[in-house]
Formats: C-alpha cells, structure tokens, sequence
C-alpha cells in the first residue's frame, strides 16, 4: 500500500500545482478500486474516526430528549432535535429531506430509535445516515467528540470512492496521516485487501489530480 510519505509528497504537489484561492479548499481523496465485482452488492459505508482533527469538524446532530439532550447542547451539538420535533418533521416530507441533508451524523437516544425508524428511516436509510444508538447513561460528549473527527466512505454501484481528508490550511503530515487512516480502514474491506486498489488521487478543490504513481509488481 502507499505510504504516508508518498501521500504527503502527493498532497504538497497538489497544493504547489493550484493557484491561490478567495476561499479555503478541501484536500480529496480519491480511490480507483478493481477486481470487484459491484454487481454481485459488493458495498462499502464504513464510519473512519481520522487521526487528526479537521479544522472545520463534520456536523453532527444528536436525537434526544432529557438529560441526554441538555448535555449535548452544553457540548455545541450543531442541532438537538427531540421525540415532538422528530414527529413534526415527519409530517413535512420536504423539510425533513433539508434535515438530513444538513448534518453528516446522526446520534440517537436509544428510547428514541424506534421513533427514528418509523418517522425517518425511510429518509435516513437510503442516504447510509441511519443515526448510531447512544445508551441513555453513555458519556454524549465523548461521541460527538468521537464523530466530530469522523468521515463516512461509501461505495456502491461503483469502483470508486472519494472522501474529504482536510483542508489546504492542515499541515501535509497531517493531512497524509488522515488519508493513510482512510486507505488502512478500506484495505481491510476489501476482499483482496490493497490489491483491489488501483490507484490512489490527491487534489485540492478546485484543483488538478495528483495520481499516485504506479509501481510495477513484483
């Protein structure tokens, strides 16, 4: 697999190779999959905690009532949603599709799940956003900590994926230490482990791609 030093020496071509910008640019990752069969329901939609926080964390928003609730609006959950709202948001189809487009993380009071299921799940599950049970008396703050630092890697249909590693502002180290997280936690989804991976691609937002370059096997 490729190491961090090469995905660092990727990253820094990919920011050199790009003019500056009036905003700050995301670094993506890109991985070209082969020797997989999609057809056959292969699908991937793993939940990758990064190494290295990004400097605008994801979003995470927290369902839950009482004390749960109360503590993670103390902890700067970017929204609280309760059992009464879940009910109102079920009942405005287009509303609640802006609801879950909004977060990139659903955390859920485990009372309230079977009310999430029935109110969103049809919403939530297509999208891979079903929200991840919290037992009533687990530490929230810890989780959204957990998941502020997280970034979710799907596949499916496809022999591709992509994913945010951080952004133009995080030092090179860092950002390659992020995307080797990512690469480490895709090889062990894989049925051949980094032999289904054909190419790995840096670039910045806006940019041009940076490919890995190929080593000829041994």
């Amino acid at each position: 697999m490729i190491n961090e030093a090469e995905l660092a020496k990727m990253i820094k071509d990919a920011k050199d190779g790009d003019k500056e910008r009036k905003f700050k640019q995301t670094l993506e990752m890109y991985v070209i999959l082969k020797d997989i069969d999609v057809k056959k329901g292969f699908a991937m939609n793993e939940t990758i905690q990064l190494p290295k926080k990004l400097s605008k964390p994801t979003t995470v928003c927290v369902m839950a009532g009482g004390d749960m609730g109360l503590k993670a609006k103390s902890a700067n959950a970017d929204r609280v949603v309760s059992g009464d709202e879940l009910n109102t948001l079920a009942a405005n189809k287009r509303e609640a599709r802006k609801f879950i487009n909004n977060y990139d993380f659903f955390l859920a009071d485990t009372q309230l799940m079977t009310t999430v299921g029935k109110v969103l799940g049809q919403l939530l599950g297509p999208r891979g956003k079903m929200p991840i049970p919290v037992p009533f008396n687990a530490p929230i703050e810890s989780f959204l900590d957990r998941f502020r630092s997280s970034i979710r890697v799907k596949v499916k249909n496809s022999l591709s994926m992509s994913c945010k590693i951080g952004d133009e502002t995080m030092d090179d180290g860092d950002l390659a230490a992020n995307a080797h997280a990512v690469l480490n936690a895709i090889e062990k989804k894989l049925p051949s482990g980094d032999k289904n991976i054909r190419r790995v691609i840096v670039k910045t937002s806006m940019g041009k791609p940076v490919k890995q370059v190929q080593q000829a096997r041994k």
